[in-house]
């Protein structure tokens, strides 16, 4: 069994599959739903020898607002806090900031494939949504929080 067969089989078994994307840059791009109304991507590079597990999240225009209103100060120290929190969690990320203020940011992590079991595959789904997890608890921690409905979407789909 190849490495696309392989992870789509237990994509299907858990129910976090939810569609294929035609992507030139890879050998497979996944949609999935991990958990329940949060979109993620599972993304083979073309060329590459690993499995990249990415989730790409907009930063509410709710709470856009409640940072800006914000002191520098405040500002400042949530992105440092933010930048050590992630790096805990050993993942890679990007942070999309303009004017000290967070608008978007990208987690992701990688498993080789000489790694790539189930088990591995699923904590490396937990951990990339931990990590999306400790940026919003964040943002509501220092901001204030905001109710938002959220509906999964693939708007915020890294890829596309």
């Amino acid at each position: 069994m190849d490495i696309e067969e392989k992870v789509r089989q237990w994509l299907t078994e858990e129910d976090f599959l939810r569609e294929m994307k035609y992507d030139e840059n890879a050998d497979f791009h996944f949609i999935i739903e991990f958990p329940n109304e949060n979109i993620m991507d599972v993304v083979k590079p073309k060329d590459k020898d690993c499995v990249v597990v990415a989730c790409a999240t907009q930063v509410a225009p709710q709470h856009l607002n409640l940072m800006q209103s914000s002191d520098k100060k405040t500002q400042k120290d949530f992105i440092m806090e933010l930048n050590f929190g992630l790096n805990k969690f050993l993942v890679d990320y990007e942070l999309q900031v303009n004017q000290d203020i967070l608008q978007q940011f990208v987690v992701t992590d990688q498993i080789f494939e000489d790694g790539l079991t189930k088990n591995e595959f699923i904590r490396t789904l937990k951990r990339v949504f931990k990590s999306k997890l400790h940026c919003i608890w964040l943002i509501d921690q220092k901001f204030g929080n905001v109710s938002i409905s959220v509906t999964p979407s693939n708007e915020n789909d890294m890829f596309i």
